[in-house]
């Protein structure tokens, strides 16, 4: 009766997968020829599966050039393993696209290859590769990614998306651009992005309820980066079991805060120099970051419940790096910043770093705004050291882009306080490979301050 009962169901789930419909590119006109664009076939396939109530567009074994396409409802975009979709080094084949999304109210449209806004059950699915091939488009000015650069994938209010098992590589700027997403699950994704300037490698902006997992990415501009570039919050969020290489910054939360951050939790990352030192936009020599975790409220806005553990980083500048100051800039022309924002509520613990440089780490907010309730336990550090003592910086550099090395080497090995309150450190060492004159904690206006 049980095996009766377990054919029946397996026969029912088979039947249901061989019914789901199925849009070959191929059947709509796409070639496996990059001299030719196959931008019109796929995005009629994209159309017509949305239309007929949602099901796969299949990218089956081949190479196929494309434009600007955009993402429906209901439709899983499923790469076969040895698909790959290149972008065309043409920027006359980018659709430019604005949104009425509070924060893009008066930003000038957006080039992108994958867009969608306000679209739901999405998904970008199997073991293909995206190719943007953005190292074609040159850097024309300072604001210029996703004007004359073209993001690779772009989605704005989108809700139950999943991306999965892909290979997204070589965009003209950032790589992944969630914003204002709801419900998003990343998985299991390989990004390669150290081909142009601003190449981030994920950016999520104002999401709510995400995980990502079991992501390498390795990319010349920051990694994992959330943002908050909206009153809209980043928050409810799990990063886990991911390995990445940034000549910038690994993990961060900032630089654009003016909602904050909320309730996140990141977990079991290893952080590492880049194995592919070909090319280089940001960084330092020999493919190291700026830091390696970075949690900054610059914008407004309030970051809180924040939960960084389990991490192990190889050869970062300046491993930790947490800043509020006053940076001030307003996520439209109508709406100005009001008010400094405020860091409370961090935990970081559980953290291997070697290999760090003489920079040293910091923790610094603003005379009457201080970054308070902080807590750091079972934290090791292994820095270069060498160094000479110097003096706190007298300059705090408070509307200033913040970057952990902004003030140049730091007046302590491990961490240099500054306008801080009830900051704990618990069993966190510092070591120098060579002798080194500055104490391993310096704090100036940090009452609260317990180093365990």
């Amino acid at each position: 009766m049980l095996k009766s009962l377990f054919i029946s169901t397996f026969l029912l789930a088979v039947g249901a997968v061989g019914n789901a419909a199925v849009y070959n590119i191929v059947d709509y006109g796409a070639v496996s020829d990059t001299t030719k664009l196959s931008t019109s076939a796929l995005q009629k396939a994209i159309d017509k599966c949305s239309a007929d109530g949602g099901g796969t567009v299949l990218v089956p074994t081949g190479d196929y050039k494309i434009g600007s396409i955009f993402l429906r409802s209901n439709v899983e975009l499923h790469l076969e393993n040895g698909a790959t979709l290149y972008g065309s080094t043409d920027i006359k084949d980018y659709k430019p696209v604005s949104t009425d999304y509070v924060s893009l109210r008066t930003v000038t449209p957006t080039i992108q290859l994958i867009y969608a806004d306000n679209a739901s059950n999405l998904a970008i699915t199997g073991r293909g590769t995206i190719d943007g091939r953005g190292k074609a488009f040159p850097k024309l000015s300072w604001n210029d990614e996703g004007i004359t650069r073209p993001h690779l994938l772009r989605l704005v209010r989108c809700a139950d998306v999943a991306v999965s098992g892909v290979t997204l590589k070589n965009s003209g700027c950032w790589m992944q651009h969630y914003l204002a997403c709801d419900r998003l699950k990343i998985n299991g994704i390989t990004v390669f992005n150290r081909n142009n300037f601003n190449n981030d490698a994920l950016d999520l902006d104002g999401c709510h309820d995400v995980t990502v997992s079991d992501m390498i990415a390795d990319s010349d501009d920051d990694a994992i980066t959330l943002k908050s570039t909206s009153p809209r919050l980043c928050e409810d969020i799990t990063i886990s079991n991911c390995v990445v290489s940034s000549h910038c910054n690994a993990i961060k939360l900032g630089t654009e805060t003016n909602g904050g951050f909320r309730n996140i939790n990141i977990r079991g990352i290893v952080v590492k120099p880049s194995a592919d030192q070909s090319s280089q936009y940001f960084g330092y020599p020999g493919g190291i970051g700026h830091s390696a975790i970075s949690l900054e409220i610059v914008d407004g806005g309030t970051m809180r419940n924040v939960n960084i553990g389990d991490i192990t980083i190889t050869g970062t500048e300046s491993p930790i790096f947490i800043r509020l100051a006053n940076r001030a800039r307003p996520y439209s022309k109508e709406h100005p910043v009001k008010g400094i924002g405020s860091i409370s509520g961090v935990v970081l613990h559980d953290i291997l770093i070697d290999g760090a440089g003489p920079t040293g780490c910091s923790i610094t907010g603003m005379e009457g705004h201080p970054v308070s309730d902080i807590l750091l336990h079972d934290i090791t550090i292994r820095q270069a050291g060498g160094q000479k003592a110097v003096s706190a910086p007298e300059d705090e550099k408070i509307a200033e882009y913040p970057e952990s090395t902004m003030w140049g080497i730091l007046p302590a090995t491990g961490f240099w306080l500054n306008h801080t309150r009830d900051i704990t450190f618990r069993n966190v060492k510092v070591f120098t490979d060579t002798p080194d004159e500055r104490p391993a904690f310096l704090a100036t206006d940090s009452p609260g301050l317990v180093n365990e």
